[in-house]
């Protein structure tokens, strides 16, 4: 089970957007980077393309951080927080802070 998952608020814990928090766009297929909305902003020079009607320019768009720069949100605690995986009685799996052991999957 993967601890970080499309839809996840999380906060940047290194690199120059440290200390900025986001929801989770997408994970690669790789499992080792992740797209946060307004993260990591980059811009990319794009030519016109008027098959598609798009025009050229100077786009800014998120790139990809690498997962183990960021932490989930912990909104109880108001911080970044680690989480790990525990089976339930009935034998679902879910995901739970390590500080304070509430459940992150609801």
């Amino acid at each position: 089970m993967n601890k970080i998952k499309t839809g996840d608020h999380v906060i940047v814990i290194s690199g120059k957007d440290k200390g900025r928090a986001g929801n989770v766009l997408k994970v690669a297929a790789d499992g080792e980077s992740v797209l946060i909305e307004n993260i990591n902003m980059v811009k990319r020079h794009s030519k016109p393309n008027p098959a598609k009607n798009e025009p050229g320019g100077i786009v800014e768009r998120e790139s990809y951080i690498h997962i183990s720069n960021v932490l989930h949100y912990n909104p109880v605690t108001k911080k970044g927080d680690r989480v790990g995986v525990k089976a339930l009685q009935d034998g679902n799996k879910v995901r739970y802070f390590k500080s304070n052991g509430e459940v992150v999957d609801v």
